[in-house]
């Protein structure tokens, strides 16, 4: 029977995982600490370990994924803003871009990012600016014809002014909806991250007009204290 240190019995305190507490330090701000408090106890970051993806935001594709199945063997995947490479890693095994599935068609995963980006087996990645003039062109030359997705977990830097950051992250989607309206072929999905702030309105109305059903999602990876969200727009209709 498992005892503590002490030498007294521990079952009584139940199976639960102790919660790792952080000092602070000196030169590092309480909000530092409180960020590598909520990493260390993160059950994702935990998983995102075990299971080899390169963040926790790895979970949020895989859980959008289960409920709208957009990252179908033999799709062709766009994914901007990829770095560190999570939802590369994600598309990859779902699209069978290395032909693991035998029998199943063997999809393309496209990344693009303002910066390099660590190889991931199965996927293209290159250093690119999306919102380019002839963006698009190239994404399409690369892919080898139009994208069955497009997707991005971006968010714009934060300024630390919560409604300042929200029109930002919405500016951001809605250019990233207006590329995806130019690489998508019919009866795509487009997925990106918005962030809830009363100015997502707009979006709303442009998706709509392009795509046969919107939805918004909060996957459980992604945190309840934050106020992200993601858009899931299916059946683009060129």
């Amino acid at each position: 029977m498992a005892k503590t240190p002490s030498g007294k019995n521990n079952s009584g305190r139940g199976q639960r995982d102790l919660k790792v507490k952080v000092k602070t330090a000196r030169g590092r701000k309480l909000s530092s600490t409180r960020w590598l408090e909520r990493q260390l106890n993160d059950p994702y970051v935990k998983r995102a370990q075990v299971e080899g993806y390169r963040g926790r935001a790895a979970f949020k594709i895989l859980e959008l994924d289960d409920k709208f199945r957009f990252l179908v063997p033999g799709a062709r995947v766009v994914d901007l803003g990829c770095a560190p490479g999570g939802w590369l890693q994600v598309a990859v095994k779902r699209v069978n871009a290395l032909g693991e599935k035998s029998g199943k068609r063997i999809g393309t995963v496209l990344g693009v990012d303002l910066q390099e980006v660590e190889p991931v087996a199965g996927a293209e990645a290159h250093v690119l600016d999306f919102m380019e003039d002839d963006a698009d062109v190239k994404v399409k030359e690369w892919l080898g014809g139009k994208a069955d997705v497009v997707m991005s977990d971006m968010a714009a830097s934060s300024s630390g002014h919560k409604q300042t950051d929200h029109l930002r992250i919405m500016a951001l989607c809605e250019t990233a909806a207006y590329f995806a309206f130019d690489v998508l072929d019919e009866g795509g999905t487009f997925v990106a991250k918005v962030l809830a702030g009363g100015a997502e309105g707009d979006l709303q109305k442009l998706l709509k007009q392009k795509f046969d059903k919107v939805a918004n999602v909060k996957p459980p990876a992604s945190r309840s204290d934050s106020s992200e969200k993601f858009v899931v727009a299916t059946g683009f209709r060129g």
